[in-house]
């Protein structure tokens, strides 16, 4: 069986935004009792992440690292048109990803205890976002 559904989600610029609920809500509504839930995000300057949910001060450092790692503005960067976060966007969402997996264990999201989904925006202008979600199995 495979059933498919989209999302947008309306950022408010960079930082990061909960999906754990909208997305476990989707597989227990779904007839998918056992499987496979992947999320894609369709753009190039923002990312989809499995992080830690309990403590916000992992996101905070995340973003702290990636800020010293993929600074904003940088002089050896081209490609700016369309500000100084535009490179440093691309960037990140190539290094962190697109595209995540979860298992759907007897009609549920098979996340661990800590576990939570985050679509993480890169720029700083808010944006719109499209997920798609697409859960196969039985």
């Amino acid at each position: 069986m495979l059933v498919q559904f989209e999302t947008r989600i309306e950022t408010e610029g960079r930082g990061f935004y909960p999906l754990t609920a909208f997305v476990c809500r989707t597989v227990e509504e779904s007839p998918v009792t056992r499987g496979l839930c992947t999320l894609f995000v369709h753009h190039t300057s923002a990312s989809l992440l499995i992080c830690e949910n309990a403590d916000p001060d992992v996101r905070r450092d995340l973003e702290a690292f990636f800020s010293r790692w993929v600074p904003d503005g940088d002089p050896c960067y081209t490609h700016t048109a369309e500000g100084p976060d535009d490179m440093p966007a691309h960037i990140r969402s190539v290094l962190t990803q697109t595209s995540l997996s979860v298992p759907i264990v007897d009609g549920r999201c098979g996340l661990g205890t800590w576990q939570g989904l985050y679509l993480w925006e890169h720029r700083h202008a808010p944006g719109r976002r499209l997920i798609t979600l697409t859960l196969m199995g039985e």
